[in-house]
């Protein structure tokens, strides 16, 4: 397993911006790995929001979840073994706990099950 840290979330007014950081714990790499982002509402269930394919000599493969599509974006650094999900024009119902996740199954349309992840962090849209 891969042990990851994530960092960026806080409060923000919609139409905010923030960008989430997904990285590799000292001693572990994100390396030829799928990495996903979920999120938890309060009193929902967790969903998957994107995820990114490894890029090795072609290009990782994303996906978006409907409602995120064309304000999230999902990149990768691997010279940083760094991953992130820039989120523009937040909404209310963008709140929740994010997480990133690494060796899962990330395919154009969807998302499957991921087997390492992170501790979480809140992310709140507010007036």
């Amino acid at each position: 397993q891969v042990q990851l840290v994530e960092s960026g979330g806080g409060l923000v007014q919609p139409g905010g911006s923030l960008r989430l950081s997904c990285a590799a714990a000292s001693g572990f790499t994100l390396d030829y790995k799928s990495v996903g982002w979920f999120r938890q509402a309060p009193g929902k269930e967790r969903e998957g929001v994107s995820c990114i394919t490894a890029s090795d000599y072609t290009d990782a493969i994303k996906y978006y979840e409907e409602s995120v599509k064309g304000r999230f974006t999902i990149s990768r650094d691997n010279a940083q073994k760094t991953v992130y999900l820039q989120m523009n024009n937040l909404k209310p119902e963008d709140t929740g706990v994010y997480y990133c996740a690494a060796d899962g199954l990330c395919v154009s349309d969807g998302i499957g099950v991921f087997g390492s992840w992170g501790q979480g962090t809140q992310v709140t849209v507010s007036a």
